[in-house]
């Protein structure tokens, strides 16, 4: 049978792969019959009804989905198709109360061409009552145009309302009703499509290594996710004593997912050595990561260590306490390539995650092939889709990768592999290809005069990154 999704003609690129996702959560096989960047329309075909109302449920970028009765170039063809496609059904139908409606995209209909529309479809036979408020059936009428100044659209369709989407949380979750936020938080509609691009549901545990105010745990939560996060600063995570991570999860009612936030950098994770198995063998016990990394463009990325030689070793004070025991000790920090972080978060993701665990990675990167950044790969970890933010000169992917089960990854690629975590340089545009590309040739929209001073880089009007 096929179905219409409707979806939002917003952050195209990536529907699709949230909707491919929400099918593997919900265990729907769904074949895609047509989709366009440019059309909100989708048509799919599924199994059953329930697998269509499975499948919508949890979506944030689509609207609803419906049973296809029809589709066609003009509603004389429409008729036919409707005719032709679904008279089976009508039957099933006829007492029942139900409503029509008319959902146009790009276009107007004033309300007499509505009722003259609706009332085409009189050939259906049904003799119910007609009810606008909570009908038995709502049946509507999809119509696109081209342009909002044409007069006729290029395509109808007529479908039965099976689901709606959960997409009214994105409001619940606006960052301008969040207690506690930073310049460089996800939205709320991005982080809860990473949410389901990386599986998030009940009886999962997922991290977050960048956290900052905890948008991605945040979002994991709203989903039934146990999570956990860390960030390299600590003053992120612990804001002030009445704004901070915690007080986030407490507004939103669900701090009975956060287990915690502690400080840490991915290279020296204490995770790496919990829960490890028998014989010395690593813990994979993450079912999955999200993260949004430092971009490193205000300042160079930075890692826990020292380049300096007596400072790689535990420091000892004068009263015999090590210096790292002390009460405001900051630890020292060292230069950090951009693109050995890129190759940390995946060889993490290969250490931690379980069989088919997902690692949902946001990754900056420019619009020319000249310049291109290119996207991280290991022999573990399976990319199965690239979603692209567009701004003015750059954009920002979202990465998901899918942890290879053991048995089933190339040893011989694994061991071969070539790590870029020695990279000449010490200034931070030297280690970090995306910052020097950045101010080569990036930023040419006009610089706000006397910007007030926030922990972010402006980009935009509206879009600070770190």
């Amino acid at each position: 049978m096929e179905y219409l999704v409707r979806f939002v003609q917003i952050h195209e690129t990536f529907r699709l792969p949230e909707l491919r996702s929400l099918s593997a959560l919900a265990g729907v096989e769904v074949e895609v019959v047509e989709y366009s960047d440019d059309s909100p329309y989708c048509i799919i075909k599924l199994q059953t009804e329930d697998d269509a109302k499975r499948l919508i449920r949890r979506s944030i970028l689509a609207a609803a989905i419906y049973e296809l009765w029809g589709i066609g170039p003009d509603y004389a063809s429409l008729h036919e198709d409707v005719k032709e496609r679904s008279s089976h059904l009508w039957p099933q139908y006829k007492t029942g109360t139900f409503s029509f409606q008319i959902d146009s995209f790009k276009g107007k209909r004033n309300q007499s061409d509505k009722s003259g529309i609706i009332e085409s479809f009189k050939f259906v036979g049904f003799t119910g009552k007609i009810t606008m408020k909570n009908p038995d059936e709502e049946f509507v009428i999809l119509e696109e145009y081209p342009h909002q100044t044409t007069a006729e659209p290029k395509r109808v369709a007529l479908g039965r309302l099976l689901g709606m989407s959960t997409r009214s949380v994105v409001q619940t979750y606006d960052l301008k009703k969040r207690k506690y936020i930073s310049t460089t938080s996800m939205d709320s509609e991005l982080a809860l499509v990473t949410a389901n691009m990386a599986l998030a549901g009940p009886g999962k545990l997922m991290y977050d290594p960048f956290t900052g105010t905890g948008s991605f745990p945040i979002a994991c939560a709203e989903f039934g996710t146990t999570v956990l996060g860390s960030d390299i600063d600590g003053r992120s995570i612990r804001g002030t004593p009445k704004r901070n991570v915690v007080s986030n999860f407490v507004q939103y009612g669900t701090l009975h997912r956060y287990l915690d936030g502690f400080v840490s950098d991915l290279t020296n994770s204490p995770l790496r050595g919990c829960l490890g198995g028998l014989g010395g063998r690593k813990g994979r016990w993450l079912d999955g990561i999200v993260c949004d990394p430092p971009y490193g463009v205000r300042e160079g990325l930075k890692v826990l260590g020292s380049v300096k030689e007596d400072l790689k070793k535990e420091v000892i004070l004068p009263n015999g306490v090590p210096a790292h025991l002390q009460a405001g000790y900051i630890p020292p920090k060292r230069a950090y390539s951009f693109e050995a972080m890129l190759d940390d978060i995946l060889d993490f993701g290969y250490d931690m995650l379980v069989d088919n665990g997902r690692l949902c990675m946001w990754m900056p990167t420019a619009n020319d092939e000249d310049t291109e950044i290119a996207i991280p790969s290991h022999p573990a970890m399976r990319l199965v889709s690239v979603s692209v933010q567009q701004f003015n000169k750059w954009a920002r992917r979202l990465l998901t990768y899918e942890r290879i089960p053991e048995d089933q990854i190339d040893e011989a690629a694994l061991r071969s592999r070539i790590r870029k975590a020695e990279i000449a340089g010490t200034t931070a545009s030297e280690l970090n290809a995306f910052r020097r590309k950045y101010f080569e040739g990036f930023r040419d929209q006009p610089v706000e005069q006397n910007p007030p001073k926030r922990r972010g880089f402006w980009i935009s009007p509206s879009i600070w990154i770190r």
